[in-house]
């Protein structure tokens, strides 16, 4: 059995669907597409997918991760470009590579965000920021399924700094109705790394503390895409590439296949 891990976004209107939707949906495309998927054993067999650490509902991505077991030996590249084409434009399947290491999840230590403040006055942004920065805890609420739970969300963050407000453009390659940045409107853009903790900090609690810190007011719900997760470098603060030791892993192959065998 060959397992494949997978990269796809969720891109402007379809940030809006649910984990369960996508899941629909890649399972449409793998039998377009006529993946040899490997099912589970029992009275219900179903393909043997797995996720890791999906987006919420609302929010885009750059960097959402599924893991697929075949019965069948497939090029990555191939099947990755098999399916983007069996996927609407916006769910789309940017790298693959065969699995050759374990404990995918636990390399998904951090998150990188892109939280766009439309309208927001970028002095205030930055004020608020500091504010929140300068604290050793910011405690907030959230309604969950069980009730209203309180939580630090300051621990949890690496960093968090205003970038140069501007004005968006989309995204190069996609209709202006599928970008997440609006074309021609000014906005204030924060870039936030926050750790994977339990419970999970989200960007909606990060911008909860700044209301609590600074009194930061949107005057419209802030746009929040996560542009990159993986393993987090403690001393740069950076979020690297969780592929890299499947791609190491594969590239070590050949050299050890041309070593001479004793006769």
């Amino acid at each position: 059995m060959q397992r494949i891990r997978l990269r796809y976004t969720k891109r402007g209107r379809l940030r809006f669907t649910s984990h369960r939707d996508f899941q629909r949906a890649l399972e449409r495309a793998l039998r377009r597409s006529a993946v040899p998927m490997a099912y589970s054993a029992g009275f219900s067999p179903h393909p043997r997918i797995s996720f890791a650490n999906a987006v919420p509902t609302g929010a885009a991505s750059e960097a959402e991760y599924v893991e697929l077991a075949l019965s069948a030996h497939r090029d990555p590249e191939q099947l990755r470009a098999q399916l983007d084409e069996s996927l609407p434009i916006g769910l789309d399947i940017t790298d693959a590579v065969e699995v050759r290491t374990p404990n995918f999840t636990e390399r998904l230590e951090a998150s990188i965000w892109e939280l766009r403040l439309d309208g927001a006055d970028p002095d205030e942004v930055r004020a608020a920021v500091a504010a929140f920065l300068a604290q050793e805890s910011v405690e907030v609420q959230r309604q969950t399924k069980n009730g209203i739970r309180t939580f630090d969300a300051r621990g949890a963050v690496v960093s968090l700094e205003l970038a140069e407000s501007q004005v968006g453009a989309g995204i190069p390659g996609l209709p202006e109705s599928s970008t997440d940045i609006p074309a021609g409107r000014g906005c204030a853009i924060l870039r936030l790394v926050v750790r994977h903790a339990t419970p999970a900090v989200r960007p909606d609690d990060v911008l909860s503390g700044l209301r609590v810190t600074a009194d930061l007011a949107l005057p419209v719900p802030a746009g929040a895409t996560r542009l990159a997760q993986g393993p987090l470098d403690a001393e740069s603060g950076a979020v690297t590439d969780p592929f890299a030791p499947d791609r190491g892993a594969a590239e070590a192959l050949p050299s050890e296949a041309a070593e001479p065998q004793p006769v």
